[in-house]
């Protein structure tokens, strides 16, 4: 089809896109819906390249890469991208983006869609800084009402978005697409005990670092880059432990889809630091189940939902680190209880896929096809 009869959406978000995979998978499902999709992010110096893929992507170069004056750059960049852009529609993921999204919206009277990956105002780099997090909630509080298309990764946020400012949000998770694994892709040998993801505050990283004082023949895998890389190297030099614990760094999507399945425990452990760690559902308990990888969470009520539901692994009640030794070296060592979870695995990884959730962002975007 000529791209220029197709709808067009600028898909927005202030990551480099190399491992977003949420929005790698939304901007899949809307070229096989018949759209004509336009990635826009940026890009570090540090930003690995892009694998090709099956739309375009626009990577914007930034002279902050934090803080406030990287937040209006880049508004500032993409309302001036945006506006001068051919679309139909603009896509604009959390709260970050929506200024130059909403702006744009307006001046060009095109159909806005809010994606939210998370309860943004409520993240512990705000929560803890109140003039700031007070300037978001008032951005929040003039855009969202007037939004008419929204989604969110989950149920608890969507019901607060939705009683807060009367707009519908609807679910939509953070789910992969459908793997096929083969035996072969597990090694044999020392356990792995994965944690992929952001390395930010609040993840329970420090604490599993020390927890590995408590543990034999296993190595912790820490895959990923963030504000507190640095410091989490030091502690593992600090408390000799660098022979029990690796870090590989940012990862693309493809790299991490072989890393995954070589796990024999994957950590989703986030710590109670506001709401939005409260109500997390993240990508990566998701990609665990998708590789069949037995998982340990924190005691947060969407995370342990899926974990109670599904029976695929553990609940720890606390992140002090002999208490999550304990609970780590049960979940790799309990060979009844790992066979009752790699079947219920499979069951898991056969419902909690992108092609099943996907239909939801269908229902949302069909009726922009007319």
């Amino acid at each position: 089809m000529d791209k220029t009869k197709q709808k067009r959406i600028i898909v927005s978000v202030t990551s480099d896109l190399v491992s977003d995979n949420r929005v790698h998978k939304v901007c899949t499902t809307l070229v096989n819906m018949g759209f004509d999709v336009l990635l826009a992010g940026r890009q570090l110096p540090q930003s690995l390249p892009m694998a090709p893929r099956a739309y375009p992507a626009r990577r914007f170069r930034l002279p902050f890469t934090k803080g406030p004056l990287f937040y209006a750059g880049y508004n500032f960049r993409l309302f001036c991208f945006l506006l001068f852009s051919r679309a139909d529609i603009f896509l604009s993921n959390d709260l970050d983006t929506l200024p130059a999204n909403f702006l744009a919206s307006k001046l060009k009277k095109k159909m806005l869609v809010y994606d939210s990956h998370e309860y943004f105002t409520e993240t512990p780099e705000l929560i803890h800084r109140p003039r700031v997090q007070r300037f978001w909630e008032r951005l929040e509080r003039w855009m969202l009402p007037e939004i008419k298309h929204a989604y969110t990764v989950c149920t608890s946020i969507a019901d607060i978005y939705t009683k807060k400012y009367g707009v519908p949000f609807r679910v939509v998770r953070n789910v992969p697409f459908a793997a096929t694994l083969h035996e072969s892709e597990k090694e044999n040998g020392q356990k792995i005990i994965l944690y992929q993801g952001a390395i930010n505050v609040g993840r329970g990283l420090e604490q599993v670092i020390l927890a590995m004082h408590f543990i034999k023949n296993a190595r912790l895998v820490i895959a990923g880059g963030g504000d507190i890389k640095t410091d989490l190297e030091k502690l593992v030099l600090k408390e000799n432990l660098s022979a029990r614990v690796t870090f590989t760094g940012r990862l693309s999507l493809e790299e991490l889809a072989q890393l995954t399945p070589q796990a024999d425990l994957g950590l989703s452990i986030e710590e109670d630091l506001g709401l939005n760690y409260r109500f997390a559902l993240p990508n990566k308990l998701f990609d665990y189940i998708q590789a069949q990888v037995p998982v340990l969470v924190t005691n947060l009520p969407e995370m342990a939902a899926i974990i109670t539901r599904y029976q695929i692994g553990e609940i720890t009640p606390s992140l002090e680190p002999k208490i999550l030794a304990d609970k780590i070296i049960y979940a790799l060592t309990d060979k009844k209880q790992r066979s009752v979870w790699q079947k219920n695995l499979e069951k898991a990884a056969r419902e909690l896929t992108w092609e099943n959730e996907e239909k939801v962002l269908q229902e949302i975007f069909v009726a922009f096809l007319q």
